[in-house]
């Protein structure tokens, strides 16, 4: 029984942190069709500004909740206004864009905090389950994970910020038309998606130790997240985190983490070229 639960709160774990790794990037490459290469670099930077404030005496719950997410949310605007602005709908011009602006925040991670590993720990402890001991710290990941997802169906669906969202990504000019400003409403998704990322990285970081190239850990399973979720915006991010996740644990359990990894990639393959529009190509139709 003990065994069980351990294994459960696993997959809920790998689960929940491909929800938080691949939301930012749900909405700016799902929604607004941005090819963000910088996608690892808005995690990478909000693990550092989570560690710079915990550095400064800043309550790490605190740091990695409010002050991450609207630092890199910030850096967001700045980059949709300067840049990504004059791109939309030009995929391949915003993927050489992005990638460039990778290249530019690793570089300007190096100068300022060195190439040197650096961290937070966990402000949760282990548990002890019967005989086994588990990171406490991954069941806040798994609430926030899910926390998260749903205040994404909440915004999208249930409100009527998200219905002008939706709309515009679909039909800029009808949404123009009806008296709403595409120009306003990119920048504001553009914003919530770079502090969903940020929130991802500030999450994670007390995990991992951190490099100017950490975001290169992150880049390829978020894109397979998003990709493998199809057209439909939350169940598939929710549908394709549930399937590679549990793939990547049943064979970090059965085998070892690296092969839990190589099979991730490779179940990807297998399901890209089996259902190439995704999961919700041919599953959930009509779901958001």
């Amino acid at each position: 029984m003990d065994l069980s639960v351990v294994i459960l709160v696993e997959f809920l774990y790998a689960i929940a942190s491909l929800i938080l790794i691949s939301a930012g990037l749900a909405v700016i490459f799902g929604m607004m069709k941005v090819i963000n290469l910088a996608h690892g670099e808005f995690m990478m930077m909000g693990g550092y500004a989570t560690i710079t404030a915990v550095n400064a005496g800043v309550n790490i719950f605190f740091a990695m909740l409010v002050i991450a997410p609207i630092t890199i949310g910030l850096i967001g605007l700045i980059i949709e206004r300067l840049i990504i602005r004059r791109l939309y709908g030009r995929l391949i011009d915003t993927m050489l864009a992005t990638w460039g602006l990778s290249l530019f925040f690793i570089g300007l991670a190096k100068m300022i905090f060195g190439n040197t590993t650096t961290g937070v720990s966990t402000p949760i402890p282990g548990l002890s389950i019967g005989d086994y001991q588990i990171n406490g710290y991954n069941f806040f990941i798994i609430i926030i994970g899910f926390i998260v997802l749903a205040l994404m169906l909440f915004v999208l669906k249930g409100t009527r910020a998200g219905l002008i969202a939706r709309g515009t990504m679909q039909i800029p000019e009808m949404a123009a038309a009806l008296g709403c400003s595409p120009d306003r409403v990119y920048l504001v998704t553009f914003f919530c998606g770079a502090a969903l990322s940020g929130l991802a990285g500030a999450i994670l970081a007390p995990l991992v130790g951190l490099t100017p190239s950490s975001g290169a850990t992150y880049i390829a399973e978020a894109f397979i997240t998003v990709i493998a979720g199809g057209p439909a915006l939350i169940i598939g991010l929710l549908s394709s985190a549930s399937f590679f996740g549990t793939i990547n644990q049943l064979f970090t359990f059965a085998i070892s983490p690296i092969v839990g990894e190589v099979m991730l990639l490779v179940s990807a393959v297998i399901l890209l070229r089996l259902l190439p529009q995704g999961i919700t190509s041919k599953f959930f139709k009509g779901k958001f």
